[in-house]
């Protein structure tokens, strides 16, 4: 499964590279995992607000690696997501720490709170990320829309 999620991953990110970002692309991902947190309406599955806090935290913490090598780069009059061979090994890193940190934390937490935990902390390092790219990307077409405006000013 980890090999899965990883290779999926790889892919899904060098594909993006190759199209024109958008503020659409951005947000859908942490909207489209936000249905998981359903399984919390199940008690096998509920955690303490301290563990959600906890998770969430852990969550924003590794989504620092990511923010740092996440980067967008102007082509023309689109923007783009520019492709860092870093994001892979931080990928691979990132979802080791997390298997090790489920084996560790599985021993003396039950699967529903352990499953209910991990999916709070990927959410949390998904959201934080993705939160981050939005901003890095609103700021950059701002500055795009901004020479582009100077440009037609200029030949007016």
């Amino acid at each position: 499964m980890f090999v899965l999620m990883a290779t999926m991953m790889i892919i899904v990110r060098s594909r993006a590279s190759k199209k024109p970002a958008s503020v659409k692309k951005i947000i859908i991902p942490p909207i489209a995992m936000s249905t998981g947190a359903l399984m919390f309406l199940f008690p096998y599955f509920q955690v303490s607000w301290w563990q959600v806090l906890e998770a969430l935290s852990v969550g924003m913490v590794f989504s620092v690696l990511l923010i740092l090598t996440s980067n967008f780069e102007i082509k023309g009059n689109n923007i783009y997501l520019k492709p860092s061979k870093v994001f892979i090994f931080i990928l691979i890193f990132l979802l080791l720490l997390r298997i090790a940190l489920k084996i560790y934390l599985g021993q003396g937490i039950s699967v529903g709170e352990t499953s209910g935990m991990f999916y709070l902390l990927a959410f949390g390092m998904l959201f934080t990320w993705r939160i981050a790219m939005l901003l890095k990307f609103i700021k950059l077409r701002q500055n795009l829309n901004m020479n582009q405006f100077k440009l037609s000013s200029r030949s007016n």
